[in-house]
C-alpha cells in the first residue's frame, strides 16, 4: 500500500533534483523549511518528529538537502517529509508538505468494524505499523 499524504503524493517518488527544485520554490516564497520523520503515517498523525529545528533564513536548497541526507542516513526505513511554513500572517502556517522517503515495505492500514448500540456500526482505521512490534521493528 502506498501512503498518499501531502503534495505530490499521487506522483512517482521525486528525485533529489526534483526535491531540490521544490525546496528552491519554497525558499523563493520566503517559507521556512523543516525535515520530519515517522514510522506511523496514520492520516491523523499530523505531528511527525522533527529532524533538527526548522530552517529559517535559509536561501539555498543545499542546507535543506544536507539535513534531508542526514535524516535519510539515520532513519532510512521511516517516512520522511519536507514541510514549508509561511509566517507572513504572523503565525507559522503549513503551506506545503511532501514525502521524500519511504520504508522499503509500507505496511498500510486496516479497516476495523465496531458494532455500537442500536445496531449502529462505526469504522476506524488502524495502522499496521503500530501493532505489537516495537518501534524500528514494525516493518
Amino acid at each position: 500500500m502506498r501512503i498518499t499524504q501531502g503534495t505530490f503524493s499521487f506522483l512517482p517518488d521525486l528525485t533529489d533534483e526534483q526535491i531540490s527544485k521544490q525546496i528552491a520554490y519554497c525558499l523563493a516564497k520566503g517559507w521556512a523549511m523543516a525535515v520530519e520523520y515517522t514510522d506511523d503515517p496514520h492520516p491523523r498523525n499530523t505531528y511527525w518528529e522533527m529532524f533538527g529545528p526548522p530552517m529559517f533564513d535559509v536561501h539555498l536548497p543545499a542546507p535543506v538537502m544536507a539535513a534531508l541526507a542526514d535524516c535519510r542516513a539515520t532513519f532510512a526505513q521511516h517516512y520522511i517529509r519536507l514541510t514549508a511554513f509561511d509566517s507572513s500572517q504572523g503565525v507559522e502556517s503549513l503551506v506545503m508538505a511532501f514525502i521524500v522517503n519511504r520504508p522499503a515495505v509500507e505496511p498500510g492500514f486496516r479497516l476495523v468494524r465496531h458494532e455500537q448500540a442500536g445496531r449502529a456500526i462505526r469504522y476506524t482505521i488502524e495502522s499496521y505499523a503500530v501493532q505489537a512490534q516495537p518501534e524500528g521493528a514494525r516493518y
